[in-house]
């Protein structure tokens, strides 16, 4: 299966292997970028360092638009067709926002390192830049925590959420 998942007896639409392991895959990868994480941005003084820092943003912003992309075009949500528009415009706003707030930090990185490049490493625009970047970052934190609660309340609500994008631990059926 890797196109659109399959509708289970519950109403859920189980995402496909190729969306769970562009999800999972994903992860593992921000948690990468977190542990190899510069602590100050005078690191980029070395120049190898910054070219890494430089390619390792684009791919990152590569593999994110190409999940993005994937996502918009082969998966249908899933929740089942009986969930209130609320919840639906919610799930969706914060899904599109942990894009946005996950696209921003590589953006943002790309901009910080184009400026040290250039020579640029004081400044308004580079104060500006650091803090955009630090913005976006504490952002898709807090995006990423209220997805997990959220994935954690459909795990015990058993509705079939969780289920549908986690390969392991399924949730127990609830009436």
């Amino acid at each position: 299966m890797t196109g659109s998942g399959q509708t289970t007896s519950d109403g859920v639409t189980a995402h496909s292997r190729t969306a769970r392991i562009l999800h999972w895959g994903f992860i593992l990868v921000f948690i990468y970028a977190l542990t190899k994480q510069l602590d100050e941005v005078e690191e980029l003084e070395d120049f190898s360092l910054l070219q890494y820092e430089m390619v390792f943003a684009a791919l990152f912003l590569l593999l994110l638009l190409g999940r993005f992309v994937f996502m918009q075009l082969t998966r249908p949500s899933a929740m089942p067709s009986d969930t209130p528009k609320q919840t639906r415009f919610l799930a969706r706003s914060v899904h599109l926002a942990m894009y946005v707030s996950l696209a921003l930090i590589p953006i943002t990185g790309l901009f910080i390192g184009g400026m040290y490049w250039s020579g640029t490493k004081s400044g308004n625009a580079m104060e500006a830049a650091l803090l955009l970047h630090e913005i976006a970052v504490n952002t898709s934190y807090f995006l990423i925590l209220g997805h997990v609660a959220a994935a954690i309340y459909h795990r015990r609500k058993g509705d079939g959420i969780w289920s549908a994008m986690v390969p392991v631990w399924k949730e127990a059926k609830r009436d």
